[in-house]
């Protein structure tokens, strides 16, 4: 069977995953990542900057090169919110093209919301459920309900992990009032920004059975949480985060200096100074919301670009 790969260029990381798609099931071969933070210092100016352009375009060529030797027949690359956002993009899309000979498709967050849905629901366990997933990225956050087929919302906000650590620029280790200024901010944003449509789209749709966070950071919870750095799917797609616990975590992280947190296990260490923003808006949208618990998945927009027909490159 002919394998696929698809490269998601995102804010913060270079995300690959080269699978067997047969009959609309995705079957994972190879997956990994490399954070290239392409947003970094994106905010001010909206402007990529040329070392992270070249860290990424780098990163794309790797992996589109490890995935045909791997027998990919076709390598697909997406990018998202900084890219699609960028004054510049067509820097990026060039550095891409000429270390990888391969087209940049840039996708609008409604297609990268859309992809998130699709992907997550490829996993039989939420199959006939009104689901809400929330996708927090570098640069963006998705939210989309739904259940089965049926999508019912979906909407993309400027909020990410990257973005919000440009915003906040925390101290080492960051204090209590700065935790403090965060959560009031993030409180605001979500009551203001996405509690009125996503409301609305819950008095149609019904109230979700499960809210379900797909994404690096959650992914990142589920290991620190089990203290492993070990990637298992099953292991990550079993965990649970009541709103307390998140908020715990949340203060666990925020608390340590730096170079403390970047030897946690589970924790990349590249990832450390941006991994308690993330952790942060999920705590935000759980307590704002009155969800009782987030649940994980590691099936994202990746699994929707391998299903649909591959591009040729």
């Amino acid at each position: 069977m002919p394998l696929r790969a698809v490269i998601d260029v995102g804010t913060n990381s270079v995300k690959v995953l080269l699978a067997e798609v047969t009959d609309g099931i995705v079957t994972p071969v190879w997956e990994t990542s490399e954070q290239t933070r392409l947003g970094r210092g994106f905010y001010e100016t909206h402007r990529l900057q040329p070392e992270p352009i070249v860290a990424t375009a780098t990163a794309v060529a790797a992996y589109a090169a490890e995935a045909r030797a791997r027998g990919a027949a076709t390598v697909r690359v997406v990018a998202t919110s900084a890219a699609r956002d960028a004054l510049n993009r067509d820097e990026l899309l060039d550095a891409i093209r000429q270390s990888s000979g391969l087209q940049t498709e840039v996708i609008s967050g409604e297609q990268e919301a859309e992809w998130g849905f699709r992907g997550v629901m490829t996993d039989p366990a939420y199959a006939g459920r009104p689901v809400l997933i929330i996708d927090v990225g570098g640069g963006s956050t998705e939210f989309i309900l739904g259940r089965s087929s049926s999508l019912d919302y979906r909407q993309s906000f400027k909020l990410g992990s990257v973005r919000l650590h440009e915003r906040f620029a925390p101290g080492d280790p960051p204090g209590p009032d700065e935790l403090g200024r965060l959560r009031d901010w993030l409180d605001g944003f979500l009551r203001d920004e996405i509690e009125p449509p996503l409301a609305a789209a819950m008095l149609r749709a019904g109230h979700p059975e499960r809210v379900v966070g797909v994404g690096g950071t959650t992914a990142i919870l589920a290991l620190m949480e089990a203290r492993t750095a070990k990637f298992d799917r099953e292991l990550v797609e079993s965990a649970r985060f009541e709103v307390g616990r998140l908020g715990a975590v949340l203060e666990g992280v925020w608390s340590e200096p730096l170079a403390v947190r970047r030897t946690r296990v589970g924790l990349p260490p590249e990832r450390a100074d941006v991994i308690p923003f993330g952790v942060a808006i999920y705590e935000s949208v759980l307590r704002v919301f009155g969800f009782p618990e987030l649940g994980v998945s590691t099936r994202g927009l990746r699994y929707a670009a391998l299903l649909e027909e591959p591009a040729h490159d």
